[in-house]
């Protein structure tokens, strides 16, 4: 009998606009139609806005790759995000976005990740010793990720653990944020003007000023050990010290807590839906599961160099980010008239590149519904490597941290299976979209040691 991974949510054949808004504010994977999963190009009209998603690679080719700066990224879904995370990079567009990506980028070539590696590594001994102690009990595993991958953040940041007393308020209160914040803001959908009240919850955006607060903190003890001379060399110092290579300016302590805000949201919350998926992919796949833990027999006291021994590893997480991208969808926004595929696009029409849907396009991919981390090394998993699989977006704004989570998700993944056996327990999940691809009501795994 061939096992499949958890169905993806129900696909409505067709709905109307009331009911796509309902579904759509609660999950928006749930709201999407049957049909999308096989159109190159579909249109959904609403009162306020033109939509359209895009499955044909030339487009989004040219959203994403050719002509950038014609399709910004829309405020209709970020909007919602914009009181924890302000002027970030995330948000920003323009020439204020490419100063920011200037200073940023330096701080994760390759170079710097085998400096954070070791951060990284300890970071995973801490979550199998924490896991050590949930041994042979039912772990909602989506909790023990998000802790790890907190964990990551702090020590490849700033160099401190997550028991550190601000990392973990932050930790703490950022599971606040998430449970208040609704993907869509009703502001946003509306387009209201700027002078207009956006409608963010009273709990959002208490939450979301405690993390600033507490954030404020930290980068400025850091400004304080830089200017001291006494600051260590990790990722938080690096960005506060590199100068825009065309405007010698650095970024100010006011832009470093947006910018340390979307690293957390980030680097934590969408490495923490990869890897819960993951594990539970290798939950209901043994097989896959004895054959990553057997190659992480070559983890010990490892450094960098380990990474290219982790190919099983790898291609389990490519294929995990290809069924559950951590950010099933992507907006932009048209600023010239446009004809895609014989449509007139208004100025102004949102441009939907969705991750969620290219990667399980029924006309794309073999078998598109199926776990088979094989299918990189066929000419149709090669194939749509180049065309239908973007996890981590494309182009010019192709997440900063796309290097990062690939060597974050393969080692913590082989890390816990080399000292655990797992098996799936309670009901299947059931994947829904909060600010990540998560399980509605947790992924519940029990781990066992070897």
């Amino acid at each position: 009998m061939t096992r499949m991974p958890p169905k993806p949510p129900s696909r409505p054949a067709k709905v109307s606009l009331l009911k796509y808004m309902m579904l759509f504010r609660a999950d928006l994977l749930s709201s999407q139609p049957e049909r999308l999963y096989r159109a190159w190009m579909a249109e959904f009209r609403t009162p306020f806005f033109r939509s359209y998603l895009l499955n044909d690679a030339r487009l989004i080719k040219t959203v994403l790759k050719e002509r950038p700066d014609d399709f910004p990224k829309s405020g209709r879904i970020s909007e919602g995000l914009r009181p924890l995370l302000g002027n970030s990079v995330f948000l920003t567009n323009g020439e204020v976005w490419k100063q920011q990506r200037r200073i940023i980028d330096p701080a994760f070539e390759g170079g710097r990740l085998r400096d954070t590696f070791p951060a990284m590594r300890d970071a995973g001994a801490a979550t199998v010793a924490r896991l050590q102690r949930m041994a042979d009990a039912p772990v909602e595993i989506e909790a023990e990720a998000s802790h790890a991958a907190a964990d990551v953040i702090f020590r490849t940041l700033f160099s401190i653990p997550i028991e550190h007393e601000v990392a973990g308020r932050v930790f703490e209160e950022f599971r606040d944020y998430q449970r208040s914040q609704p993907i869509l803001n009703i502001g946003a959908f509306l387009k209201l003007p700027k002078w207009m009240p956006r409608f963010h919850r009273r709990r959002t955006k208490a939450s979301a000023k405690m993390i600033r607060g507490l954030i404020k903190q930290l980068t400025d003890e850091r400004m304080a050990e830089i200017e001291a001379g006494t600051a260590p060399d990790d990722l938080a110092t690096k960005i506060m010290t590199t100068r825009d290579p065309e405007t010698g300016e650095t970024l100010s302590a006011a832009d470093m807590v947006d910018q340390v805000a979307i690293f957390f949201l980030a680097g934590h919350e969408t490495s923490a839906s990869a890897l819960a998926w993951t594990l539970y992919l290798m939950a209901i796949f043994p097989e896959w599961q004895e054959k990553v833990a057997q190659e992480a027999q070559v983890l010990g006291e490892c450094d960098f160099k380990v990474m290219k021994r982790l190919k099983v590893s790898r291609d389990v997480f490519r294929e995990s980010l290809r069924l559950y991208p951590p950010v099933p969808m992507m907006v932009r926004e048209s600023t010239c008239p446009e004809r895609f595929r014989e449509r007139d696009i208004p100025v102004g029409s949102q441009m939907v590149l969705s991750p969620w849907h290219l990667h399980r396009h029924q006309r794309l991919w073999d078998n598109p519904d199926g776990f088979d981390p094989t299918r990189w090394e066929t000419e149709n998993g090669r194939q749509c490597a180049r065309d239908a699989y973007m996890p981590f977006s494309e182009g010019p704004r192709v997440c900063t941290g796309a290097g990062f989570a690939m060597v974050e998700g393969p080692l913590l993944l082989s890390m816990i299976l080399k000292q655990f056996r797992i098996e799936a327990v309670g009901p299947e999940p059931v994947p829904v979209a909060y600010l990540t691809v998560r399980s509605k009501d947790g992924i519940w795994l029990r781990l066992t040691p070897r």
